[in-house]
């Protein structure tokens, strides 16, 4: 006789709880760490409202949520950050409007969300492009402009982000604990944060007739001359001494940086695939200008990419920490820093002077100006503008004579 044993409880695991927010008491919101990923409080089933900390500075900003059961999809819309509200009210008026989204979707109504205010252009824009959408977090959504209807966008309206813009001092140090230093906000620093909301703006608004108040582009438009020249200049000695003193984590990252006249931040974005060994050729698709291009580099960095890309995945960051990610900002600034105080190079050297420096040596070797701007991702006049100053030998070496 067979013995059928039954263990109805063995195989049930214990439900984890995470830890609720409760999103509509100031207080609450206050002490919340910034961060990309809202924090999401559930109104009902299919409906939750969500609340960005700002990172840096002014309020955080409303995101709802609303499941499609069409598409079997959430949806999301962007709330804003109510900057005309007291903080108290806040939450009410978001958990309004984000019930409406959700009947609206749970109804059948149209899905896809229509880019009505300021606020929503710039989230739009934003989506793939994480540094917009930072700054978009710190001079935006918090701001009175936020909730201007593109429809009623004047002049006016821009003209005074840019003044309230313009007034914020710019952080020097963000150390958690200690004094926080401050200085003004340099024309190269607001220059960058206009032009990506005069790109947001720009995709779903026409210009203005000029001269007036519906020409809410005009007091978007860059200070002419901003742009400092890159002055720190390393010689092939210098860099030698700062590979010698880099950590060996970041050492193949410093020596293609020193090859190679790229942005760090394209360096540090290339996968396996983008190097093709049998033609020498690396394909950077992500950079500054958002074009992507292909290169051929010389024979002197081709010892270092073929190492880098041997047994990784296709996927795989071509240039990649111990911990198997890629490079960035905040990963790269520290071994460097380091590596040049203990290789006595001056101070405020950095990952881009050491793509200042390359620049530099491929005009002065006679390179043309036109070759290094298609080489570098930049254009023939802002290479004119910042090295059309030095003295161009022959042509007797170029890429190959980057070599350290």
């Amino acid at each position: 006789m067979k013995v059928r044993l039954s263990f109805p409880y063995i195989f049930r695991t214990k439900r984890v709880e995470r830890p609720r927010v409760d999103l509509s008491k100031v207080g609450a919101r206050e002490v919340l760490k910034g961060r990309r990923e809202p924090y999401w409080q559930r109104i009902h089933p299919g409906c939750f409202l969500g609340y960005r900390p700002s990172a840096r500075e002014g309020r955080g900003t409303w995101i709802a949520r609303a499941y499609d059961g069409e598409s079997r999809k959430y949806r999301l819309k962007a709330l804003g950050a109510f900057p005309d509200m007291a903080p108290r009210d806040q939450f009410q008026e978001a958990k309004k409007e984000a019930e409406a989204f959700a009947e609206l979707i749970s109804s059948g109504g149209h899905a896809r969300i229509k880019i009505e205010t300021v606020a929503q252009a710039c989230f739009a824009f934003g989506k793939d492009k994480p540094e917009a959408e930072d700054r978009f977090r710190r001079h935006v959504y918090s701001d009175l402009i936020a909730k201007v209807p593109l429809a009623k966008l004047r002049r006016r309206h821009t003209e005074d982000w840019r003044a309230r813009m313009e007034a914020k001092p710019a952080l020097v140090s963000r150390r958690k604990k200690g004094r926080v230093t401050t200085r003004p906000r340099s024309p190269s620093t607001v220059n960058r944060d206009m032009a990506v909301l005069r790109a947001a703006l720009g995709r779903v608004l026409a210009p203005g007739r000029p001269n007036t108040d519906a020409a809410w582009q005009e007091p978007l438009r860059p200070i002419k001359n901003a742009t400092k020249r890159r002055n720190i200049y390393l010689d092939k000695e210098q860099r030698r001494a700062l590979l010698a003193e880099v950590e060996p984590e970041v050492a193949a990252f410093v020596r293609a940086l020193c090859l190679l006249p790229l942005r760090p931040g394209a360096v540090a974005a290339l996968l396996a695939r983008d190097f093709d060994k049998r033609t020498a050729e690396l394909a950077i698709r992500k950079d500054k200008n958002d074009k992507p291009r292909r290169i051929v580099i010389p024979a002197a960095a081709m010892v270092l990419f073929v190492e880098q890309a041997q047994g990784k995945l296709p996927s795989a960051p071509l240039f990649m920490r111990s911990n198997g990610k890629a490079w960035d900002k905040e990963s790269w600034k520290k071994p460097i820093a380091k590596a040049a105080e203990k290789a006595g190079l001056p101070v405020g050297t950095t990952a881009y002077a050491l793509r200042h420096s390359t620049i530099t040596d491929l005009i002065v070797a006679g390179l043309p100006l036109l070759t290094v701007a298609q080489i570098s991702g930049t254009s023939a006049e802002m290479i004119e503008r910042h090295y059309g100053h030095l003295s161009r030998s022959a042509a007797t070496e170029a890429l190959e004579g980057l070599a350290l």
